[in-house]
Order: structure tokens, then sequence, then C-alpha cells
């Protein structure tokens, strides 16, 4: 029937089992494994040749910018292989020879596809034309262009309220397409623009904006060999950011103590073989972590208080830096003396000999680094524990100095960009106020959805259209089941890709699939090689250019999608020239250099080898927040508490992922092989519950009364806190409330979900 919704029975991923291995973890990253298992990904996908060129280019100056993480490269010299074992992953699936053809989506049915996993869809290989799920149909056929772009015309023109669309954006997109597509949503009516930030680093920036008056890190890439202590909080650098290792390797030999705070020992933090020296290569490893706390999951902010009434008791602040540079000292300090050192070892889940540690080394070192992640970000408390981060620096003077500062490690590799071209759902006054001048339009005032608000505006019926630049939005959210529903709900969604992925498969009641250059491939307009830019994690903008052939003729960039999709939408109401900017981006630079601060001369400083930085007035010293100084925040204890017999879940990534890509089916570093659907639990809590390693279990998630399940996961006995567990996205994503967010940014408390565990309704083991 046209009105029914396409519903496919499978909204996350099938419970079937492979044939687990489960080994010793790693304790030292990269080395000769990591070039093997590089090269294996990239030349078994792309070819020798295709994959050489790619890696040849990949984050060289002029090259192509890597599309994993946003981890900054040297300004000066760079390294013949500037990647990673992540990176070459990501441009490996990129480069990807294997095609998904219309024969191929003939054969298979939305139902069909659904019943596979997320490995196997991006195992199919590049799509090569757009693609439409008709209302009733089953599968997947080519569409027109053309015609693609008017139906979704038709639809945004068909709405009652602009505000019935949603704009989302993957963290992967360009500055130039960003800027097109925030510009096209305000022009249609709507500041509906959720994007992977609200579900990462959204936390960051909520706790740094009142602070220290920017949304972003304060520190350069050599500000590490400067540092003499760096913190690295809630962050797993090994899987998640390799390169990171690079320097940290240097720092330490620089003199630098460096203090690792996470539930589970990484093997990124232990200790480093760096693959680009021969002592790396022969299996020589740099220990890396002069501390490491082994904090329970949501500790982190009374593992700080406590550091910080041990810093305080040694009398050691920067008395001059509180007094002449911060405000709400005294406050703070107030609080801090409330906070008993018996709350301060429960909610850690360290003893206060640790903890006095911790303090010891920042007493005694004035130029410290903090580095964190999501591991501080998906958490109720989040705003408040990256506060505490603030805090800790302040009470140093460890900000707006060399060698010193904040460092949100961002995942994405322009997300931070995207924020910057303002895909962000309440925008300031002064930037609509920009957008207005230059291009003759009045920009919605009123705030947007983000992503959470986005799905429960979707279940609800007050969001119809769903379209999305980029990403996994089914599997990357919160409440899998939650977020099938409310796109199901929709009239139309639209995906712009490059593979197969689930929210492909979980639709409205039209579907298309637009597929797109990856960031690797020669983007070539009127004859003209186009270049793109990017911002990494260290506020440098520098430029992106593809170096591969497409993979197909019919593929457009998402700078042309988005401007034919306004254009089609829009027509004659708009004041902006889209095809005329799509056609040369340069022009597009032209427009972002008027309306947001900071890029002046774009298309000339875009040139310069290594791009360039940012304005960042608080890694000069300065603190463009309401009072002009930075600012101590003074936040009560938050209380950590599961009812008796439930355990705190985290879910994490592998090894062998990026976000939502599956790139394969390994946790090397972790001792985990073959399998994705396991459960990490201490000795003593697998007994308690009658358990042991191997066996087979359900998992119940629990908030406000209600219960999610997640059936079919293996028990992996493993070095975790009493108490906590942990678990792989997007498998466990079920088990994310919708409606369990972080105070302040909104963001999903991914990182602290209360579970019960016990053996699989069906038994067994593994």
């Amino acid at each position: 029937m046209p009105d029914e919704p396409n519903a496919a029975p499978e909204a996350h991923c099938p419970e079937a089992l492979g044939e687990l291995s489960v080994s010793a973890p790693s304790h030292a990253a990269a080395g000769a494994k990591a070039v093997a298992v590089s090269l294996a990904h990239v030349f078994g996908r792309a070819g020798v040749a295709r994959g050489t060129r790619v890696l040849r280019s990949l984050n060289q100056i002029g090259g192509t910018d890597c599309p994993s993480c946003a981890w900054p490269e040297p300004d000066a010299h760079r390294s013949a292989a500037e990647f990673c074992e992540n990176g070459a992953k990501a441009v490996a699936w990129e480069a990807d020879s294997r095609r998904l053809t219309a024969e191929f989506f003939r054969d298979h049915s939305i139902d069909a596809l659904a019943r596979e996993s997320d490995y196997w869809h991006g195992q199919q290989g590049r799509l090569t034309e757009p693609l439409v799920l008709r209302p009733g149909s089953r599968h997947y056929e080519p569409i027109a262009w053309d015609e693609a772009f008017a139906l979704v015309a038709h639809e945004l023109n068909a709405l009652g309220s602009p505000d019935e669309a949603l704009f989302y954006t993957s963290g992967r997109t360009s500055n130039e397409a960003a800027f097109l597509y925030q510009l096209f949503a305000r022009q249609f009516g709507t500041n509906n623009l959720p994007d992977c930030s609200n579900m990462c680093h959204e936390s960051s920036g909520s706790a740094l904006v009142p602070t220290v008056g920017i949304g972003k890190g304060t520190v350069k890439l050599d500000d590490f060999e400067k540092a003499q202590l760096i913190l690295i909080l809630g962050q797993n650098p090994g899987t998640n950011h390799p390169r990171m290792l690079t320097a940290l390797q240097a720092a330490k030999r620089a003199g630098a103590k460096i203090v690792a705070v996470n539930p589970l020992k990484e093997a990124g933090l232990l200790a480093f073989k760096n693959p680009q020296e021969v002592r790396g290569m022969l299996g020589f490893a740099t220990p890396l972590t002069d501390l490491y706390l082994q904090v329970r999951i949501g500790g982190d902010q009374a593992l700080l208080k406590g550091a910080m009434k041990a810093l305080l008791a040694r009398g050691a602040l920067d008395r001059a830096f509180v007094s002449e540079r911060t405000d709400g000292y005294e406050a703070f300090a107030s609080e801090l003396e409330a906070t008993t050192w018996e709350r301060v070892t429960e909610q850690s889940g360290l003893s206060r000999e640790q903890i006095e540690q911790f303090a010891d080394l920042a007493a005694g070192n004035e130029r410290i680094i903090a580095c964190w992640a999501m591991g501080l970000t998906q958490h109720k408390h989040a705003v408040a524990t990256i506060q505490e981060v603030v805090n800790l620096l302040l009470l140093r003077g460890s900000i707006g100095k060399p060698g010193a500062g904040l460092c949100p490690v961002r995942g994405h590799s322009n997300v931070q960009g995207d924020r910057t071209m303002g895909i962000y759902e309440k925008p300031g006054a002064a930037f609509l106020d920009a957008l207005a001048r230059e291009f003759h339009f009045s920009p919605p005032r009123h705030h947007g959805f983000d992503t959470v608000d986005a799905i429960r505006a979707m279940r609800d019926g007050r969001a119809k259209v769903f379209f999305a630049l980029g990403g996994n939005f089914l599997s990357a959210t919160p409440d899998t089941d939650a977020t099938a529903v409310a796109l199901k709900n929709c009239a139309l969604t639209a995906h712009v890709s490059i593979k197969l992925n689930r929210s492909h498969l979980v639709c409205g009641r039209t579907a298309l699939i637009l597929p797109c250059l990856g960031r690797t491939e020669r983007d070539v307009r009127n004859g003209r090689e186009q270049f793109v830019t990017t911002e990494n994690s260290m506020g440098v903008v520098q430029q992106s250019r593809g170096t591969l052939a497409p993979a197909s003729p019919h593929l457009l960039s998402e700078v042309e999608i988005v401007a034919r999709l306004a254009s089609a939408t829009l027509g004659a109401r708009s004041t902006v020239p889209w095809l005329e900017l799509a056609a040369d981006y340069d022009r597009i630079r032209e427009r972002i250099q008027r309306v947001i601060p900071g890029f002046d001369d774009y298309n000339t400083r875009a040139r310069q080898p290594g791009g360039f930085y940012l304005p960042n007035k608080p890694r000069e010293g300065a603190f463009p927040t309401q009072t002009g100084k930075a600012r101590f925040t003074a936040h009560p204890l938050h209380e950590l508490r599961v009812e008796p017999g439930q355990l705190v879940m985290m879910t994490i990534r592998t090894h062998d992922q990026f976000n939502t890509t599956v790139y394969g089916l390994n946790d090397r570093y972790r001792g985990i092989q073959n399998e994705r659907r396991v459960i990490l639990l201490s000795a003593n809590d697998l007994r308690d519950r009658g358990l042991k390693a191997g066996d087979v279990v359900d998992i119940t998630g629990h908030f406000r009364g209600e219960t999610r399940v997640a059936r079919t996961f293996v028990a992996v006995e493993y070095d975790i806190p009493a108490g906590c567990c942990a678990t792989y996205f997007p498998e466990t994503n079920v088990l994310v409330p919708l409606d369990s967010t972080a105070d302040g940014s909104n963001t999903p408390t991914s990182k602290f979900v209360a579970v019960t565990v016990a053996r699989a309704a069906n038994g067994g083991a593994a």
C-alpha cells in the first residue's frame, strides 16, 4: 500500500554468532603488525597501484586529508607515510574496487539486506548511481539525478512548515559542502541541522564556551613536546586517534609525564611501537603512561575533585593567574571543600593514595595538557566533568602558555569544521546577521532540533522529511528501535552515501540513496579540478584534494548535490546563485570569508602549504567570556547509582571500526577475534552472576522503569573495574535510552547505561 511505511524487519544487527577467539590483550600499539594490516586492507580493496597512489597522497601537503579522525598533521615536516592503520582502512574503504549495481538491488530486497550485518553491508562495494525505494516497494531501483532532486524538492515544498524538515550532517563533510548545506536549510526556513557532534563532543563545547570563551581546544601539536604533564581522560588513542601516539612518544622523549584515566587498560596508552622507526618495526616499544588510573565508569569527576582537593591542600595553585585571569574561584573552592574524600573514593573507584599520586604530578608541573574524548562527553554529568578539567588547569595556570592547555580530541575528520561553517541548531545572532547581509534574506532565528530532538520529532510526526549528508544515522544514534520507528514515520528519507548501510533499509515511505564522491577521488567541474578544505582538532584549515578516478561516472560531489537540491527546491525565491557556486569552489570560499571571522583571504591561505590556523584567543591567554576572564565553575559531585545487581555499561569501538563503519571483525589490541557481539566483564562480576567466560548472555537495559534487551552476546572475562562492563556499538545502541542525555548538551549517555546480564534465553556457550 502506498501509505504504508517501508518496515524492514531488522532495525539492528543480526544476532548470529561467529567463531569467537579470545587471547591476552596487547601491551603496546602499532609496530610491524599495524603496517601489515594497513597494507593488506589497502591493497586488498584498491589494488597495489591504486592503493599506493592514495597512500602517497594521504595527509600530505596538497594531498588528501584523511577521512578518518581529526588529529592534526605537523605544520612543517611530514613523513612519507603520514597516516595510521585506521587512516589506511578508511581510504581502503573509499577506494574499494567492488561495485554495487542496479542488478544487486534487483536481486536483494531491503528485507534480505536488513538480515545481513553492518560489516557485510560495507563489504559489498561502492554505490554507483542514485537509487529510489518507492512506496510499497521492497527493492531499490535506479533514478535519474534530476528526478531525484525533483522528488526531494516536491516533498520539502509540500510540508506544512519548514521545521518539518531535518538536515543531518556527518563529520566527513567538507567546509564548502557544509557551508552550502546550512545556507540551504536556512533559506528553506529552518535551523533543524542536527549533526554527529550532538552525539560526541557537544558536551565539550557546552563546557568550554562559558568557561574559556571558545568551544574548541587551546593547544597546537607542537605544544606536546613542550608539555611537562599530559592527562588523557576517557580516550583510547591507539584505536581511535593512532597518529596521536607519535606526539605522545615525542613528549615522553622530551621528558613529559603521562597520566591515563580509563576503565580499560588500552594498548595505545601503555606503549607505542613506532612503525616509522627501525626499533618500532623490530618490536621495541616506548612506554607511555607513568600513572594509569582504572577509574570506575563515570567516576572521572570524582577523581578530578579529589586531585584538586589534594592540590589545594599542598598550596599548589598559581595564585597570580587565578587572581588576575579568572573569576568564580571562591564558589568553586567552597564546593570542593564540601566534597568529602569518602565520596571521592567511592565514586571514582580509586584509592586516596592513587589520587594523591595524580595530584603530586600535577603539583610538580605547570605546563599541563588535558586530552579527552567520548569517555568524558557521553555521561549525564559530562559538561560538569569537563568543566572540572578546566578547573584543574586553571588552578595550575595551565591555559594560554606554551606546552599547556585543553585538547578535546575530535573523532570525525571535519566535525569541528562543520560547526565552524554553521552546522548548528542554535546559531548565534552574529552569524545569522552575517548570512543575512551576504545573501539578502532573513534567516530563521528560533532554535532547531539537535539529533535527539530530531528523533523525537520524527517519532511524533512533527518532522516528515529527513535528509542526511553522510553518516549512518540509524546505527549511530541511541535507542535503535525508537530511531527506527522515527525514520519509518517519515514521508521521505534521503541519504548521501558512498556505501550501503542500515539507514538505507529502515526508512521512510519513499527513500533515496544519493551516491557521492569520496574524499580520495578527483572532483572535476567544467574541466577544472577542485579541492575542498577541512578543519582539524587544533583549528588548522587546510585543503584536501582527491587523487583517484571516481568509482562511477554517475557520482556527484557533496557540493554539487547540495547546490542542485537547493536550486530545485528553492527556485526563483532563492537569493543564492547555487549552480554558479558549485561550478567553482573558490566562489564558495569567497562567500565564507565574508560571513565567518578568521577566513580572510581564504582562497590564498588555503593554498599555502599546510593551510592556516583560525584565531584562538584562549591559546594566547585571552578569554572571550562574558567577564573577559576564564571562569571556575562549582558543581556538586554527581551521584553514580544503579540498583542492586545492575552493572554500568559503556559502549566502545573495536580496533577494526571507525564510528559505525566496520572494517573487520577483530579487536586486535583487546585480544578479541572474529566476533563483535561480546560483553567485557570482570571475573568477580561473572562469578556473582553464575556465569563463566564463553557463556552466551542477554543484556537488559534499565531506565525509569523501562527495559530494553540486546540478545545473544558472549561473555568475555576482562580487566575492568567491578560493577562495570563494556560492549561495542552499534550492536548495543539499542540499550541506550533516547531520553537519557547529558545535562546542558543533550548528548546521549552511551557511556553510562544501567544493565543486568543473564544467561541467554536459549542457553548455551559460544
